[in-house]
């Protein structure tokens, strides 16, 4: 808790102009940092620039100056964002789905035998965006937590806690403590994809590494291993532009 003051303290903002357009820099300082680090959050598009040092800081801004042209290309890659409002789309299992008013005794409910995927958001528009996505988590928390308990069954072992978070660098883990972890956003990803972020971690509870035994307990649960990480490699990111992170500012 002591830490949390100074961070605070060694964190600026600053604005840097790209192509004309205004680009909001969060400066940090890293003592383990022996030069000046420019990131590009892929997912929000947040950019910051880590210096060694408090006294570096100010020059911080002139070295992201300078590397504007490979911040513009970063960016250009970040997702277009899509709103969580009624007649745009979501993905769902992998299907895009189209947002529809509704009235029912749900809040939210994929229409069954519908032309074409929907899902209907009950009250008023500007509740649906909160509506979808706390629909979203839900239904990420029971598939998500249903079949981690299925493949732990299958393998001999039982996690000691499974939680669902909204990560952008990983889309599960495991601890060495046996406390699993996933990201919401793999209930907009095709089922065998899930299947296989599950699977990845659940084997960790037997292999705490990625050996051979690893990834044959893998296999033993999934077949499907390399489609899924291809799919992940190539599509991961785009599942970032729905209800997309807060900006991080600590």
């Amino acid at each position: 808790m002591s830490g949390s003051k100074s961070k605070t303290a060694k964190l600026r903002r600053a604005l840097l102009r790209i192509d004309g357009e205004p680009v909001e820099l969060i400066l940090r300082t890293n003592p383990r940092a022996n030069r000046f680090i420019v990131r590009v959050d892929p997912a929000t598009g947040a950019v910051s620039v880590v210096a060694p040092s408090s006294r570096s800081l100010d020059r911080a801004v002139d070295f992201a100056r300078g590397e504007r042209g490979w911040i513009a290309g970063r960016l250009a890659r970040v997702p277009r964002q899509v709103p969580l409002a009624r007649g745009h789309q979501v993905m769902y299992r992998g299907v895009p789905h189209v947002l529809h008013e509704g009235k029912g005794s749900r809040p939210v409910w994929v229409e069954a035998d519908a032309d074409e995927p929907i899902i209907r958001v009950d009250g008023r528009a500007e509740h649906a965006t909160r509506r979808t996505l706390d629909w979203l988590k839900r239904e990420a928390r029971r598939r998500l937590t249903e079949r981690a308990l299925e493949y732990a069954a299958e393998l001999g072992v039982k996690p000691k806690r499974i939680t669902i978070r909204d990560t952008i660098s990983r889309w599960g883990s495991c601890s060495t403590a046996k406390c699993l972890s996933f990201s919401w956003r793999l209930i907009m990803a095709p089922p065998q994809v899930l299947d296989y972020v599950v699977a990845h971690e659940v084997a960790h509870l037997r292999e705490l590494n990625h050996q051979p035994r690893f990834w044959r307990l893998v296999d033993l649960l999934v077949s499907h291993s390399d489609r899924s990480q291809k799919w992940l490699a190539e599509n991961g990111t785009l599942l970032h532009r729905y209800a997309p992170r807060a900006r991080t500012t600590k």
